[in-house]
C-alpha cells in the first residue's frame, strides 16, 4: 500500500485469525432510504450460513453475575470498545487484567453479525442491554451509544482509515510505535474493499472534478482520493476491537459482561485522590467492587468512550466543583475541564435515486480535500447516498450529568457549525458532491430532472452551473447574485440536514484532564486511553486510530512498568 514519506509501508497484511462479524448504525432518516432497499437482500439472509458456530471460544468471557472477584488486579479498564479491547490485551501479556463492559457479546446475534441486518440492530430495542443506546443531543441531532464488546466497532460505517502523519507529530505520538500499533490491528479486522459500479463511480467522479491525485487502496491519509479499508471483509463479514482480543492472554484476563461502573474508588493521599478500583453493579442490580493490587503502577484506565469517561470521572467527585455540587456529589478533584470540549464532525448527506440499480455498499471511497471535507458514499437497491463529513470540527460544546443515576445519559451538547469555519468547509463540501453528481462518470446514476443540495437541477443530461465563488475572502468578478443565492442555499442545507457520523470525541481531553501520558492531572493511578482524550478527530474516520491507540498506550504502559 501507498504512504507518506515519513509512514513505514506495510506488507499485504496476514490473514486474520479468525472470521468476526457485527454491524452497522444509521441514526439517520435520510439513510433509511437506502436501509429499506436493504430488505431486498432477504433471500441472502436466508442462504446465508450461521455464524455462530465461528463464533471464539474466549475462556476469560463471564457474566458479571455469575462471578465472584476473588483477587486483586494489577490493572482495571472500564469499557470494553474500540480501545478498552487492544488496550486490555495487551497489558495482559505480563499483568493481571480486568475489563468491565457494560454490554454483552457481538457474537451469535445475526442482528449485529451480518451487513444486510444493520438496520435492525440499529432499531432494536428489544431490551436493556441493546447494542445501540439511542440519545439526542441538545442539538437536536438523533445519536447512539455503544453498549456492546467491540463499542462502536459493532455499529458504525465499518470504513478503516489512518490518521496523517501530521496529526501524528501535533499530539506528540512516537511515531515508531504508532507504526507498529497500526498493522497489529489491521492483521485481524482490517480488509481491502473490492469496488462495485456505484462506488467506481463516486471514485472517478471525485478525481472528475479535481479531488485529485488517485492515491489506489491504501490505508493512509493522504489528500485526493483513495479506496480506504474497510472492517468489513468482501463477504459482508464485519470484524471488531472485540476479535483483538483474540491476543490476550486467557491465564492473566477476566472479561466481565453486563457489569456497569458506578464510580471510582478513590482515597485521598495528601491533596491528591488516588485510585484502588471500581465499583459496579450486574445485571441483577447487585453492587461488587473490584481492587487494584497495593504496588506501585497499578492503575485504574478509564476507555468508556467520549460520554461514558467524563460521565464516571464526574460520578466519581472528579469535575467541575459547582456542577457536582449541584447534584450533591462530594468534590474529590475540581477539574473543570472534564465534560469540556465535546465535539461531534458534523455530516451532511445526499439521497440520489438512481436510474438503474445499485450494489448494497458502505463507505469505501473517500476524497480527501484540501479544504477540509471528506466525501464518501454508500448505496443500496436503488438509492445512491453521497456524504460529506467536516475535518476537526472547531465547534464544540459540552457535557453535564443528567443526575447521580449512571445509568442516566448525561446531557450533551456539540453545537454543530458554531464556528463559520466549520459551515464554510460544509458549503465546500456540498458544492464537491454536486459536482460529483454532475460529472460525467456519474451520469449512469443520476436522472435528468435529479434536484440538487443548492436548489439547482439536472436538466436534459447536462449540467447547471456550479458557483466556485470563494468561500473566503473576496468573491472572482464572475460571480454572479446566482454565485450568493448558491451559497446561502447551501449554508441552510448544512444547518437544516446536519447529522451523526458518530465521530464525537472529547470531555477527557489532553490538556484539560489527562496529561501527555494520558494520567488525570490530580490524580494517581488514574488514566483515560480513548477518545474522549481527543481535541481533534484523527483522520476521515477515527476508529482505526482509537484502536491503535488501545495497543500503543498498552505497549507505553508495559514499558514504564519494564524500567
Amino acid at each position: 500500500m501507498t504512504a507518506e514519506s515519513n509512514v513505514l509501508v506495510f506488507s499485504e497484511k496476514q490473514k486474520p485469525w479468525q472470521d468476526r462479524i457485527s454491524a452497522l448504525e444509521v441514526p439517520v432518516k435520510g439513510l433509511k432510504m437506502i436501509l429499506a432497499a436493504i430488505h431486498l437482500m432477504a433471500i441472502w439472509s436466508l442462504i446465508a450460513p450461521s455464524f455462530a458456530a465461528n463464533e471464539p471460544k474466549y475462556p476469560f468471557l463471564r457474566d458479571a453475575s455469575n462471578y465472584t472477584i476473588t483477587s486483586e488486579y494489577d490493572y482495571i479498564v472500564v469499557g470494553g470498545g474500540t480501545a478498552g479491547c487492544p488496550l486490555a490485551a495487551t497489558l495482559s501479556q505480563n499483568f493481571r487484567v480486568l475489563l468491565l463492559e457494560r454490554g454483552g457479546v457481538p457474537y451469535g446475534n445475526e442482528n449485529i453479525t451480518r451487513l444486510e441486518r444493520f438496520e435492525t440492530n440499529l432499531n432494536d430495542n428489544s431490551g436493556p442491554y441493546r447494542p445501540a443506546e439511542r440519545f439526542v443531543s441538545e442539538d437536536g441531532v438523533v445519536n447512539a451509544r455503544a453498549r456492546v464488546l467491540g463499542g462502536g466497532s459493532c455499529l458504525n460505517a465499518g470504513f478503516y482509515s489512518r490518521a496523517s502523519p501530521k496529526y501524528v507529530r501535533s499530539v506528540g505520538w512516537d511515531g515508531e510505535l504508532v507504526n507498529q500499533s497500526y498493522p497489529w490491528v489491521e492483521r485481524v479486522v482490517a480488509f481491502a474493499p473490492e469496488l462495485q459500479q456505484f462506488q467506481r463511480a463516486v471514485r472517478d467522479g471525485l478525481l472528475e472534478v479535481g479531488v485529485t491525485p488517485y492515491n489506489g487502496q491504501t490505508y493512509d491519509h493522504i489528500l485526493g482520493t483513495k479506496i480506504g479499508g474497510s472492517i468489513f471483509d468482501n463477504d459482508g463479514n464485519r470484524h471488531t476491537a472485540a476479535d483483538l482480543l483474540g491476543y490476550s492472554n486467557p491465564d492473566t484476563i477476566t472479561v466481565l459482561l453486563y457489569a456497569t461502573a458506578q464510580y471510582i474508588v478513590l482515597r485521598s493521599e495528601g491533596n491528591r485522590p488516588r485510585a484502588y478500583g471500581i465499583v459496579y453493579k450486574d445485571s441483577q442490580g447487585v453492587e461488587h467492587t473490584a481492587n487494584l493490587k497495593s504496588v506501585e503502577g497499578s492503575e485504574v484506565i478509564l476507555s468508556a468512550g467520549a460520554l461514558g469517561t467524563p460521565q464516571l470521572l464526574m460520578l466519581s467527585g472528579i469535575g467541575p466543583a459547582a456542577h457536582l455540587k449541584s447534584l450533591n456529589i462530594p468534590v474529590r478533584l475540581d477539574l473543570p475541564g472534564v465534560g469540556e470540549g465535546m465535539s461531534d464532525n458534523p455530516m451532511n448527506y445526499f439521497v440520489i435515486p438512481s436510474p438503474q440499480p445499485v450494489e448494497t455498499s458502505l463507505i469505501k471511497v473517500v476524497g480527501i480535500t484540501p479544504f477540509g471535507s471528506f466525501v464518501e458514499c454508500g448505496s443500496g437497491g436503488s438509492d445512491g447516498l453521497l456524504l460529506q463529513k467536516v475535518i476537526g470540527p472547531l465547534s464544540n460544546g459540552n457535557l453535564l450529568l443528567r443526575s447521580r443515576d449512571p445509568l442516566a445519559l448525561p446531557i450533551v451538547r456539540f453545537n454543530y457549525f458554531a464556528v463559520q469555519a466549520d459551515l464554510d468547509r460544509c458549503v465546500q463540501g456540498m458544492r464537491t458532491i454536486e459536482k460529483v453528481v454532475l460529472s460525467r462518470s456519474f451520469a449512469a446514476f443520476r436522472f435528468d430532472n435529479q434536484s440538487l443540495p443548492s436548489g439547482g437541477r439536472v436538466t436534459g443530461g447536462g449540467r447547471n452551473a456550479i458557483c466556485d465563488c470563494q468561500i473566503n475572502g473576496v468573491a472572482p468578478d464572475s460571480c454572479t447574485s446566482y454565485c450568493a443565492a448558491n451559497r446561502a442555499a447551501l449554508e441552510r442545507y448544512c444547518r437544516q440536514t446536519v447529522s451523526t457520523i458518530w465521530h464525537y470525541h472529547g470531555g477527557a481531553q489532553v490538556g484539560r484532564v489527562v496529561d501527555a501520558q494520558y494520567k488525570v492531572m490530580g490524580a494517581d493511578a488514574l488514566r483515560v486511553v480513548d477518545g474522549s482524550t481527543f481535541n481533534f478527530s484523527p483522520g476521515t474516520n477515527p476508529q482505526a486510530t482509537v484502536m491503535m491507540l488501545g495497543r500503543y498506550m498498552g505497549v507505553k504502559i508495559l514499558r514504564e512498568r519494564s524500567r
